[in-house]
């Protein structure tokens, strides 16, 4: 059987049932995104490595937890958010979030060298957020978490989720605005 050719439903159910090979195909698979989703959450590389080892060790432990291997990648994805938040709450760090890639549209009238100062510039006062606010905006702009994940992740109501973004947002605009 060659394992590169199964979907991720066949793989899981060979992980499941404790087959190496299948295990080390789907960790190549996720691990580069998996890792970029920790390491800009806990901004350092030794760490976020730490959290992929651990998120792997976890979630093929409790893959029989899992109802619909489907699933698994935002799956997986939570586990590696939740693990990195820990992480950073453990450490009580207050670095920033390194955020590798923001996607926006501008007016087609914008050159792609003003296009790319523009991004610059946003990432840049992103970078000056406070803490909870990029982490927030992080989940819910760049991951597409919604309202009601990012309250389990963050551990906060929905209404507590809505106003820490809308005041994120905001403070992003003043921000952006000043310079």
């Amino acid at each position: 059987m060659n394992i590169s050719k199964l979907n991720i439903q066949q793989l899981i159910e060979q992980c499941v049932l404790q087959n190496e090979e299948a295990q080390l195909e789907v960790y190549n698979r996720y691990f580069k995104a998996m890792f970029n989703v920790s390491l800009r959450i806990v901004k350092n590389k030794i760490e976020a490595e730490d959290i992929m080892q651990e998120s792997f060790l976890t979630a093929f432990t409790k893959l029989k937890t899992l109802n619909n291997y489907e699933m698994f990648g935002s799956w997986l994805k939570r586990i590696v958010i939740n693990l990195s938040l820990h992480t950073l709450k453990k450490s009580k760090k207050s670095e920033k979030i390194e955020l590798d890639k923001v996607t926006f549209f501008l007016t087609e009238e914008v050159n792609e060298e003003q296009e790319d100062k523009d991004v610059a510039r946003l990432i840049e006062k992103l970078k000056q957020l406070k803490e909870s606010y990029r982490i927030v905006l992080t989940l819910k702009f760049i991951e597409g978490f919604d309202y009601e994940e990012i309250g389990t992740i963050m551990e906060l109501s929905q209404g507590n989720v809505r106003t820490l973004i809308s005041r994120a947002k905001e403070s992003l605009r003043k921000s952006i605005k000043v310079a």
